[in-house]
């Protein structure tokens, strides 16, 4: 169990600090334009597709309980954080990064916008490890 929280730990360190760089990059000013995917700034006061964005001062309080709710359950249910740890780690670096861009920014910061054959939401590093945690999930409950 030590071992799997070191590395949940790695991970989470990795993935979060590599999230706020990139967004620092942004955020001072780097900017390009793509034929398919342009990297641009964005500030996004809701959830995905700007959902929510009445709730934006409400928001990062809600998001950071639902943390502390998952790390509550995780802690009284140490056979699901064995099983999972790597896309727990995924899931709290980058829903961690997202919140902490809540309170240091007011808003989530997103950049990688997708503008080929339709308009798509524009969103970041820390949006594809969470989707990619969530894959994980479910290939590890399908591989049983």
């Amino acid at each position: 169990m030590l071992k799997k929280s070191y590395i949940f730990l790695a991970i989470f360190v990795v993935l979060f600090i590599t999230d706020q760089y990139i967004k620092f990059i942004f955020v001072d000013g780097f900017e390009k334009q793509g034929e398919c995917i342009s990297l641009v700034l964005a500030y996004n006061h809701g959830i995905a597709f700007s959902m929510f964005s009445f709730l934006q001062e409400y928001l990062k309080y809600i998001q950071l309980s639902v943390v502390l709710i998952g790390v509550v359950y995780l802690i009284q249910n140490r056979d699901v954080f064995k099983q999972y740890y790597i896309p727990i780690s995924l899931l709290f670096a980058g829903g961690v990064s997202n919140i902490f861009d809540r309170f240091y920014h007011g808003a989530v910061v997103d950049y990688i916008y997708w503008h080929c054959w339709f308009d798509f939401a524009i969103f970041n590093f820390a949006d594809m490890i969470i989707d990619l945690a969530v894959v994980l999930i479910l290939w590890i409950n399908f591989r049983k």
